[in-house]
């Protein structure tokens, strides 16, 4: 009997893990069929097979002594669904992996992750989890790792988190979190990692029980809305060997404790109002490699003893150092990556910077240093950017740097430095970026520049270079800009720099050169600058010029160039044009024929016009007699029969004025204001604002054109503004994203515009258009119009001069043509920017300007205008091409606009809100986004991106919302993963 039980427990005993892994591949083959979404099918693999055994399975892993299941990892395998806790029935399993895919919904309910409380380590990062984090208060003590970053976490940080027992990393960065940092995380006695960066947390001191982590190794609070003092209870993480407080709000001195962080590696405190001098105590860090405290308000030298530390990376840029530095930084065999710009450092470098270290990153632009550059730089041949703009430093480049073969990009302007450049320098083979500009520079430009393929900027304005421009620069295929103004130049410039095809900008103004213009200009179709003013071309302005389909600027003004302006040069869209003080002849075309270019056009004595003064008028024929007779017949023939039709035809808009009107054109049309009057008529009325009516007018040509109409009489004091506003400005502009000014018509008793018609109308027609119209805008499309709309407005505020505000951005006037790309239209109330040395941008208003919804708060407490009044007005635009609703939705209740609703939906409040018509409002994305909208997982990212750009713009304070030049730039959304600091 004994020996027949000894064999039965034998046999169970060897059998129970077959059990158990058969139990447990029923498990994983549920889960994958209930609550996951495999659309790659990543789990092929997971299917039944003969010895049920999963342990080959895709993500799982299984312990070799018993075979059973401890860790199922599907990190990056592209799984959807909601949170998965079928896994946790698996009462072996220590590791549950889930990062990098597109899970959804919450984690709140207790009952989700209750199953799991075997679990040592669980990582859900960078899902679409959204809501509370959840509450593990029970059966979580074996808990060893808890990542729930980069996904979509809001409120408070639970209690419950302060008391795992075993917990060695918490990692919740990149999250909506928004309560206080808790000072309960400090009960973590054997953390060694504690990530909360980049968060909404409330402003809030870094708690100084923090201090008792004894075992903490890795601190990343960027961005984390800390305020107050770095407290003195820091110096207690022996352990440590990241800090990284970056990014926040920190102020008063670094304090002097810092010193007991034996075992650190890297410290991050750049971006802060850190003040005060750097702590003598540093000198104790003998492990620290990396220091940045850039962006701060420090003050005072760099001491000997720190400069004698072992940094790899020592970065004190953005302060207010002073003094020079000192020898011993020279002698550290560490320095990688040196960064002091933005300081006022003086004196001289120390001489043997780089030869004992593999320097590779130097930048000391925008201080105060005197005397010859350092020779040992590249001495390991390991530079790559030589940065030392805004300085005084003097002598020659040293000759070594020659020989710097790893050198890409540098930058030496505005500074002393003299001599000839050599050869070898010219000639460096991984050069990219080369700028010497306002230096003291001698001599020609080496033909060894042809072994620079790479270079794209060569920038060399305001020195004493001579010669010729040698051919061989027409090799550097790379290159985008050439500036090589103000220099002394001579010759011609060689034919073939029309071959470089990436060439953007070429300005070679005040020089000597001579000869003709290169031909065959249409070759540059990327040029969008073409600057050859102030010196001796002759001949004739090339026609090809006209063909270049993105310049913008143009300026041959002060040469000897002859003959007529090519009516090509009218196709071109320009922002800034002048080709006065030559020796030009002829009638001036009629796309230049107007006040605009008056001054563009003068000192041509030859030049002539029909109208434009002061240039002299072009000379008539005189016909004989019987000619002149038989053309006044038919005058008067033609005349009497137009008075008949105008006495029997009754128009409700245009009668012919007394009074001759005044016609301007704009653009290059083929039709006239005589073929746009009987148009205007009641039944092709598309819309109408304060300023008066537009029609929708198709020519005899099949053109079809939009006339804005200001009628009723003589013109009010605001409707003459408006219209002056409107043709002034739209006039000289010239830009993809703003609507075109065609021509316009003015007399005592109408005024008229004429612009290019938008197939699509208006975005705020689309959007809210009630027959469904929004149906046509997918994400895609709504975002490709964000991302038009503010290069528009980037245009207006950075790229026109003086700067132009709109004052009146709203979805209605943000045009739309027949393949959705934008206009910003209605300048009626736009106003141009005159900045003055000394002064302040912007400009008083008599009123408030804009549309409710659409104006910025600063209105209520100041009638000062400038660009970021546009900025918040564009945010708005973001929300309602977000949300698919108005500005002002009774969605919102009573004293709310989409931006509060927004605000609180997107960052405050987590819980849900009711309104008094019974519509709900909460927080979770997918309910936030406008549901016409059929959404990917992508654009749900891209969607939450924009967002945070849209929060970003309409901020209460003006001086915290971005340029829209940084706009534009944050709008090219892409995925990107956050990672702790290394």
């Amino acid at each position: 009997m004994k020996l027949f039980l000894g064999l039965l427990f034998s046999f169970l005993y060897c059998f129970s893990p077959v059990i158990s892994l058969n139990e447990d591949s029923q498990v994983l083959i549920r889960v994958k069929s209930d609550q996951l979404q495999d659309s790659n099918e990543k789990l092929s693999s997971w299917v039944p097979t003969t010895d049920q055994s999963p342990c080959n399975w895709t993500g799982i892993t299984c312990e070799a002594k018993n075979q059973s299941v401890v860790g199922v990892n599907l990190s990056n395998l592209g799984i959807s669904g909601g949170f998965p806790n079928g896994f946790c029935r698996i009462r072996t399993l220590r590791n549950l992996t889930l990062t990098n895919n597109s899970f959804i919904g919450t984690l709140s309910s207790h009952s989700q992750l209750s199953p799991c409380s075997h679990l040592q380590v669980l990582e859900l990062a960078n899902n679409l989890f959204i809501g509370d984090l959840p509450d593990l208060s029970r059966g979580f003590g074996n808990l060893e790792v808890l990542d729930l970053s980069e996904n979509y976490f809001s409120g408070d940080i639970p209690a419950s988190f302060g008391r795992f027992p075993a917990l060695k990393m918490l990692n919740l960065a990149m999250n909506n979190l928004d309560g206080s940092i808790p000072s309960f995380l400090s009960n973590l006695s054997e953390l060694t990692c504690l990530a909360l960066a980049y968060n909404l947390f409330k402003p809030s001191p870094l708690p100084s029980s923090f201090g008792n982590l004894s075992k903490l190794e890795i601190l990343f609070l960027a961005n984390a809305s800390l305020v107050g003092e770095i407290p003195d209870s820091i110096g207690k993480l022996v352990s440590l060997t990241i800090l990284d407080l970056s990014t926040n709000y920190l102020s008063g001195k670094i304090p002097y404790t810092i010193a007991g962080l034996k075992s650190i590696m890297q410290i991050e405190l750049y971006d802060n109002q850190l003040s005060g001098e750097l702590p003598e105590s540093l000198v104790n860090l003998t492990t620290l490699l990396n220091f940045d405290v850039s962006q701060n308000n420090l003050t005072g030298n760099l001491s000997q003893n720190i400069a004698s530390m072992s940094f790899k990376s020592l970065n004190l840029n953005d302060n207010h150092f002073t003094g020079e530095i000192p020898e011993t930084l020279a002698l550290n065999p560490n320095l990688v990556q040196l960064k002091l710009f933005n300081n006022s450092f003086s004196g001289k470098l120390p001489g043997n910077l780089g030869k004992f270290s593999d320097l590779e990153d130097f930048d000391v632009s925008t201080n105060d240093f005197t005397g010859e550059l350092p020779q040992f730089l590249c001495y390991r041949n390991r530079l790559q950017n030589l940065i030392i703009f805004k300085n005084r430093f003097s002598g020659k480049i040293p000759e070594s740097y020659g020989e710097c073969k790893s050198l890409s990009y540098v930058r030496m302007g505005n500074n002393k430095l003299s001599g000839e450049v050599s050869s070898k320098f010219w000639g460096l083979s991984h050069l990219e970026f080369l700028e010497m500009y306002n230096n003291n520079f001698n001599g020609p430009i080496s033909p060894s520049i042809s072994r620079a393929r790479n270079l794209t900027h060569l920038l060399i304005s305001g020195n004493n270079f001579i010669g010729q421009i040698p051919s061989v620069v027409c090799n550097l295929h790379q290159l985008e800009v050439i500036d090589m103004s103000k220099n002394r130049y001579s010759g011609e410039v060689p034919s073939c720099v029309t071959q470089l095809n990436n060439l953007k900008k070429l300005d070679l103004q005040q020089n000597m050169f001579t000869g003709e213009l290169p031909g065959r200009f249409n070759l540059l179709t990327a040029l969008t600058q073409l600057n050859l003013a102030n010196n001796r071309f002759t001949g004739k302005i090339p026609p090809e010029l006209g063909y270049l389909p993105v310049l913008t600027n143009l300026d041959l003004s002060n040469n000897i160039l002859t003959g007529e302006i090519p009516v090509e040069l009218t196709k071109l869209n320009l922002n800034q044009f002048n080709i006065s003080n030559n020796r030009l002849d002829g009638t001036v075309p009629s796309g230049f024929d107007n006040q605009l270019f008056v001054s563009s056009l003068s000192g041509n004595p030859g030049l002539c016009s029909l109208d434009l003064k002061p240039l002299r008028p072009c000379p008539r024929t005189k016909p004989d007699t019987v000619y002149f007779a038989s053309i006044l017949a038919i005058c008067a023939v033609l005349m009497l029969g137009t008075l008949l039709w105008f006495s029997k035809t009754k128009s409700d808009c245009i009668s012919k004025p007394k009074r001759r009107w005044k016609v301007t054109t704009f653009q290059r049309v083929g039709f006239s204001e005589e073929d746009i009057f009987p148009h205007l008529r009641e039944e092709n009325i598309i819309g109408s604002g304060a300023s008066g009516q537009v029609y929708r007018v198709k020519l005899k040509s099949g053109q079809t054109v939009a006339v804005k109409r200001l009628w009723g009489g003589k013109l009010k004091p605001e409707t003459e503004s408006v219209f002056k506003s409107e043709t002034e400005i739209l006039g000289r502009i010239r830009h993809g994203n703003i609507v075109k000014l065609l021509l316009c018509v003015s007399s005592e008793k109408f005024s008229i515009l004429v612009f290019e018609y938008m197939e699509n109308a208006s975005l705020g027609d689309v959007l809210h258009r009630e027959n469904g119209g929004a149906c046509l805008l997918d994400w895609q499309t709504r975002l490709t119009i964000a991302q038009g709309t503010a290069k528009g407005l980037s245009y207006l505020h950075h790229d026109c001069v003086p700067a132009i505000v709109h004052r009146d951005v709203k979805s209605n006037n943000i045009l739309l043509d027949a393949e959705m790309v934008p206009r910003v239209a209605d300048f009626g109330l736009a106003k141009t920017l005159q900045r003055e040395v000394g002064g302040v941008d912007g400009g008083d208003m008599s009123r408030v300007a804009g549309s409710y919804g659409y104006i910025a708060p600063e209105y209520a407490y100041s009638l000062k205008v400038n660009e970021k009044s546009d900025v918040y007005s564009f945010g708005v635009v973001l929300m309602e091409l977000i949300t698919g609703k108005r500005p002002n939705d009774d969605c919102f209740g009573e004293n709310k606009d989409l931006v509060k609703w927004v605000s609180e939906v997107a960052i405050s409040s987590p819980e849900r809100k009711t309104t008094e018509n019974g519509s709900s409002c909460c927080r979770d994305l997918r309910k936030l986004v406008d549901p016409r909208m059929q959404l990917s997982i992508r654009d749900y990212k891209e969607i939450d991106k924009v967002l945070d750009v849209a929060v970003l713009c309409t901020t209460s304070f003006p001086i915290n919302r971005p340029s829209m030049r940084r706009v534009v730039e944050l709008l090219k959304v892409k995925n990107h993963k956050l990672a702790l600091p290394n």
